[in-house]
């Protein structure tokens, strides 16, 4: 009994301490957003030039520090959700929502990125319906962030990506995939390609700004509405991601 009750203090002193950890995390992390986010805006402000007119390249420099600045804030935002989404004890807000409403709004916010690329987005949905879950609205949203802006990431510029939404062939859940024509994942690095921080040697060379916390958070979240995340994917062909969630 005495052996019992020992674990029992050695494991409450190991989750105070990970509570702690945990916490440390989110106050750093948020209050680095926060700073960053000021700088955001700031050089927002030159590039729209409302501090005036700029050479070329002021413009230039800039824009590259306003880029980095914007992976930066991306990067501290993927290790607020992965502090959270590798927690079971965070609760999530489960309640109905309209996936395709959601996907419509989450494409909304790449148009520019994709603009820049010259990727065409093409998203294909049910005529007149809604596909609606049960889940927690904000973390489907980063599940979608994630890999839309994976697949227009790792796209060719002039290519297409193609969002796809439907009831799956069982009728208890939605089926949405995401496909691109991009650099694809080899064989090899396949069976890796959601551990936390991993980044496949293709993926390092197409961009090396990467954290490797996306698909770790997103199979997490996808896992946590008792879903399913897959791939399908050849390298030099392309990628498609596959989410089941289940259906209302």
């Amino acid at each position: 009994m005495d052996e019992i009750d020992n674990l029992k203090a050695e494991n409450e002193k190991l989750k105070k301490i990970i509570d702690v950890k945990s916490d440390l995390i989110s106050v750093s992390a948020h209050q680095l957003r926060t700073s960053l986010s000021a700088i955001k805006w700031t050089l927002r402000m030159f590039m729209d030039k409302d501090l005036g007119e700029m050479t070329p390249e002021q413009e230039e420099f800039i824009n590259k520090a306003f880029q980095s600045n914007d992976e930066m804030i991306k990067l501290v935002s993927k290790l607020l959700l992965i502090n959270q989404a590798d927690d079971t004890a965070i609760t999530f807000n489960f309640k109905e929502v309209d996936l395709i409403e959601l996907l419509d709004q989450t494409l909304s916010e790449f148009t520019d990125e994709a603009k820049k690329k010259c990727i065409d987005i093409v998203f294909q949905k049910p005529k007149d319906a809604s596909v609606s879950s049960n889940c927690d609205k904000q973390m489907i949203h980063i599940v979608f962030q994630n890999l839309i802006e994976n697949a227009i990431k790792y796209s060719h510029e002039h290519e297409q990506v193609t969002i796809h939404i439907q009831p799956s062939t069982d009728s208890k859940n939605v089926e949405i995939s995401i496909h691109d024509n991009g650099i694809g994942i080899d064989q090899k690095d396949q069976k890796n390609i959601f551990n936390k921080l991993f980044r496949a040697n293709n993926a390092i060379e197409k961009d090396h700004t990467g954290s490797g916390l996306g698909l770790f958070t997103t199979k997490n979240i996808v896992e946590r509405h008792n879903g399913k995340i897959w791939f399908e994917s050849k390298e030099k062909e392309g990628t498609t991601f596959y989410i089941h969630l289940p259906i209302l």
